[in-house]
């Protein structure tokens, strides 16, 4: 004889079921578990995503020139103004090359207006017939060659000039100084980040959440965030939040950032964060849910304490949807108006 596994263990889960409901037929009438009337929507649901702490403003100052660093005016933590010098960089060999542009430039200059001065001199003579076409057509490339010479030493008189404010590293706002990569004294290269500085007033959560899931996010009715607070965590609301339109190739997740007010004191970027945010009931589970501390688990089958109509609980099984949060769907089992009970061990209590 063959035998349907399958079969034989949900029957054994059955009457694992079967022996629990006749222990809590001998439950105490004095103490009554706590239920809770499943209604349509069951509440708010909400999903609980682990976040981040971060700055909206946050910046890396790097060098742009190549050069020791001869000043070092902060450390991590400090806070720093608009304008604040952070750093200096030897400036010497960028002098140098400033002055020799400048050279250059007034040599450059120079050529020009001889080439000028020889060209007129030529358009007289060839208006006397002094002088054939072909010569003064040379006369003039000269002077063209020459007033483009001067335009480019110019320029590059100008760029050197600019490089050399390059030296000096300034903040770019008010804020802190997040962290300092360069010692004094260290060789700096361009593109290298050597302060990390962000604005404490402009803080967010960040928060990602799986694509499946971002799509019932309903970004108009508010969301919260729970920020530690010492040894407890604070529960903040936020009116509003930002649903970013791409999502992660790698994670196939999706950004939410959810910003903070500005008088919330104690945060540093970085810090752990839990982010509450609401979520459209699926249309499959109508909105049914109850709470998953109230679901008893015996391999495949999931069941529930219910109260009958004399108040006395009575196990019975239910179909589960996603679990959301502290609370779990139903797609099949109850209904509304029924009352179930909150904690199972206590139905059953001899």
């Amino acid at each position: 004889m063959m035998h349907n596994r399958p079969l034989d263990v949900m029957r054994r889960a059955v009457v694992a079921l079967a022996l629990v409901v006749v222990s809590g037929s001998s439950v105490a009438q004095a103490d009554s578990p706590r239920t809770e009337v499943v209604e349509r929507g069951g509440g708010p649901l909400r999903y609980a995503a682990e976040a981040r702490v971060e700055a909206v403003r946050a910046t890396v100052v790097a060098a742009q020139v190549p050069g020791r660093v001869t000043a070092l005016n902060v450390k991590a933590g400090d806070w720093v103004r608009t304008g604040q010098v952070l750093a200096t960089i030897d400036e010497r060999a960028a002098q140098q090359q400033v002055a020799a542009s400048e050279a250059q430039a007034a040599a450059a200059q120079a050529q020009l207006e001889a080439a000028r001065r020889e060209y007129e001199r030529q358009q007289r003579l060839f208006k006397k017939d002094y002088l054939s076409q072909a010569a003064l057509d040379r006369a003039e490339a000269q002077f063209k060659a020459a007033s483009a010479e001067a335009r480019a030493s110019l320029a590059q008189s100008g760029v050197a000039r600019t490089q050399s404010g390059f030296h000096t590293l300034a903040a770019p706002y008010a804020g802190v100084v997040a962290a300092v990569s360069v010692e004094l004294g260290d060789m700096a290269m361009p593109g290298k980040p050597l302060f990390e500085l962000y604005d404490p007033g402009h803080l967010r959560v960040t928060a990602h959440v799986p694509e499946a899931l971002a799509r019932r996010v309903e970004s108009g009715r508010g969301a919260e965030v729970e920020l530690p607070a010492g040894s407890e965590m604070r529960r903040l609301a936020v009116p509003q939040f930002t649903i970013l339109p791409t999502a992660d190739p790698q994670t196939h997740t999706v950004e939410l950032r959810l910003p903070l007010p500005t008088e919330v004191d104690g945060l540093v970027p970085g810090q752990f964060a839990r982010a509450l945010l609401p979520l459209i009931a699926d249309t499959e589970g109508a909105g049914l849910t109850i709470p998953a501390a109230a679901v008893i688990r015996r391999t495949e089958l999931n069941a529930v304490y219910v109260l009958d109509a004399r108040g006395k609980p009575q196990l019975r099984q239910v179909r589960l949807g996603r679990r959301v949060g502290e609370r779990v769907e139903v797609l099949a089992g109850l209904a509304a108006g029924e009352a179930v009970v909150l904690e199972p061990l206590a139905a059953v209590r001899p």
